[in-house]
């Protein structure tokens, strides 16, 4: 399989087709985020080793474990909206905060603040809340607190990426969490970007800080589910995603 420049290498985990009384019945390819990979080798030494010892039963109970590995680097195909504006969520989970910026951890200026808390249930490929160009990628290593406290957005590490779109300035935070370890992202400043396009993944539970220009129409409220890609979180004016 070939893949374009800039475009996230996947790997299909499964494929079935059954056929009843002339219907056929198909699961869809389940793509998993290359992150995972060295994970669920990990995962699966135990079971492979109780296999080559003589211990099925074993074997099958510890499938379980690279199991929900490899649930967690799944990487679900996502349909961005379309729409001038349209801001997505970067992140699945839960929406932790949305309006006006009062952390010391926003960037310099004014702006609108929305959090997200990922849980380790949660799909952790990250995706563009809106299209343009990278202006700016900055990685800041730190500790590693839980994802809701309130000082993670200060002292975690974390990734940060500057974007210009259409003359407005979006900036969007993978921060880790005591789970979390390690960011990854794949995006460079120049690069140019679509709404709902995978930029990176959070390894374990995470959080997502995103930040607009106060021109921008907040849609997301406290409490909120959200899904990556996918759900329209806020409007910018005058713009085209």
């Amino acid at each position: 399989m070939l893949v374009a420049a800039g475009e996230v290498a996947r790997a299909p985990l499964f494929r079935i087709v059954a056929t009843f009384s002339h219907q056929c019945v198909s699961i869809k390819v389940m793509t998993i985020d290359r992150a995972g990979f060295p994970f669920i080798g990990v995962a699966l030494t135990p079971a492979i080793a109780s296999i080559a010892l003589g211990h099925p039963l074993a074997a099958f109970l510890l499938v379980a474990l690279p199991a929900a590995v490899t649930l967690f680097f799944r990487d679900p195909e996502r349909f961005p909206p379309r729409g001038p504006g349209a801001v997505v969520s970067p992140a699945d989970g839960r929406v932790l905060t949305a309006g006006a910026a009062k952390s010391t951890a926003a960037p310099p200026g004014h702006w609108h603040q929305i959090s997200i808390f990922l849980s380790p249930l949660d799909v952790h490929v990250n995706r563009v809340p809106i299209g343009g160009t990278v202006t700016q990628v900055v990685h800041t290593r730190g500790r590693f607190l839980p994802a809701y406290s309130k000082d993670a957005a200060t002292d975690n590490e974390r990734s940060e990426i500057w974007l210009q779109h259409d003359n407005q300035t979006v900036v969007f935070r993978q921060v880790v969490g005591a789970l979390a370890r390690r960011v990854v992202c794949r995006v460079v400043p120049g690069a140019k970007v679509q709404t709902g396009e995978r930029f990176g993944i959070m390894k374990f539970g995470s959080r997502m800080d995103l930040f607009l220009p106060t021109s921008a129409t907040l849609l997301a409220t406290e409490g909120e589910r959200v899904r990556a890609g996918e759900t329209v979180i806020a409007r910018l004016p005058d713009s085209e995603s």
